[in-house]
């Protein structure tokens, strides 16, 4: 039985007349790179040919269009796969990639979150409520100075603090001694506060370093990393993901530099290559994005049209302690809440701490519904 096909949604921007001969060009191009009349080989035009499944007009000169590429371009692979949704297009500026839908044995190939909202709930012993986290920020603090924030926020009772997402392995706080000094910080809050926050490296670099660091992580008893999937590339998040036995948390940092609808990539193709939760702009904040559009990215990842385990989604950017309920009436107990600066912006170290605490309980005594 022949696998169902990877379905790729996109804007096109052509004139009406010129719009069936624009669309007939993607679909080609994205997969034998040659019109029709010159494929000589018979395999090539019956087995790697797609279809367009509509073309309908959005307004003038644009058109919403719903390719069908079969899924045997892909050649289970991730790379390939990316090239088969947007390779050559995406240097078209007249289309915009808005939505994937990959085949089921495709999507379970892939593998997408080995752990995802069940499995980190498990990680963080955290049910039927959000799970509140927060940053170590801003990039320059030496490792004593990330240790002792890292535990000011850990005897808040956050239950995750991570890096941000700039801190690399920096000479005035190197990553293996960062590392450890945050998680000797963890153990030492958990004795005041009666459980482990969970603190989680940032890992970046080429694939040799992030893969070291991977392991390293995990041998000095971290549970759970975070990456940057479209500057490692996303290749790299699903071989980590195959192989690292813990949850991995994706930044969206250069996120926007494609044109790639959010829900599609932060939505759909973060979690398919292996992220458990992903971070995103949240509307009100210091980015663009709207209400609806966040909605989108949640949904994605809450509710996944293919065989991979739902994601949580981490509202961020500009988040405030005085809006969380705001928040959560939005989102939901399903939700990973990251605040930062509104906490960390806090003058002194009683502050901060009594602001973290504050945030806290504001998360565990929202009236979730069942």
């Amino acid at each position: 039985m022949t696998e169902e096909p990877i379905e790729a949604v996109y804007r096109v921007r052509a004139p009406a007349a010129a719009i069936r001969a624009r669309v007939e060009a993607l679909l080609l191009e994205q997969t034998v790179e040659l019109p029709r009349e010159a494929l000589r080989s018979a395999f090539a035009l019956e087995h790697m040919v797609g279809s367009v499944l509509s073309t309908e007009e959005e307004g003038p000169g644009c058109y919403r269009v719903t390719l069908a590429q079969p899924a045997l371009s892909a050649a289970g692979d991730p790379a390939q796969l990316l090239n088969v949704l947007f390779g050559n297009c995406s240097l078209q500026p007249e289309i915009e990639l808005l939505d994937v839908r990959v085949p089921a044995g495709l999507a379970a190939a892939m593998g997408g979150p080995r752990f995802g909202i069940s499995g980190m709930r498990k990680v963080a012993d955290v049910h039927g409520r959000a799970l509140t986290a927060s940053v170590l920020k801003p990039v320059g603090l030496s490792v004593a100075e990330s240790a002792s924030l890292c535990g000011t926020l850990a005897a808040s009772g956050l239950d995750i603090v991570k890096d941000d997402h700039g801190l690399a392995d920096h000479p005035f706080c190197p990553f293996a001694e960062r590392v450890r000094a945050c998680l000797e910080a963890t153990e030492r809050a958990a004795q005041g506060t009666g459980r482990r926050t969970i603190y989680v490296p940032n890992l970046t670099g080429s694939p040799r370093t992030v893969i070291s660091q991977a392991r390293l992580a995990g041998e000095l008893g971290a549970r759970a990393v975070m990456v940057s999937p479209m500057v490692i590339g996303l290749p790299l998040l699903h071989e980590l993901a195959g192989g690292l036995g813990m949850p991995i948390l994706a930044h969206p940092a250069l996120g926007g530099s494609l044109r790639i609808a959010p829900s599609a990539l932060l939505g759909k193709l973060f979690p398919l290559y292996g992220a458990d939760a992903v971070i995103y702009p949240n509307f009100g904040g210091r980015f663009s994005y709207d209400r609806a559009e966040c909605a989108a990215i949640a949904r994605a990842l809450r509710s996944p049209d293919s065989a991979i385990a739902p994601a949580f989604p981490a509202p961020a950017g500009g988040m405030r302690v005085e809006n969380v309920r705001d928040v959560l009436g939005f989102y939901g107990a399903d939700t990973l809440l990251l605040v930062g600066g509104s906490l960390l912006g806090a003058p002194d170290g009683a502050t901060l701490l009594s602001r973290c605490r504050r945030f806290v309980e504001e998360a565990h005594s929202f009236p979730y519904p069942p």
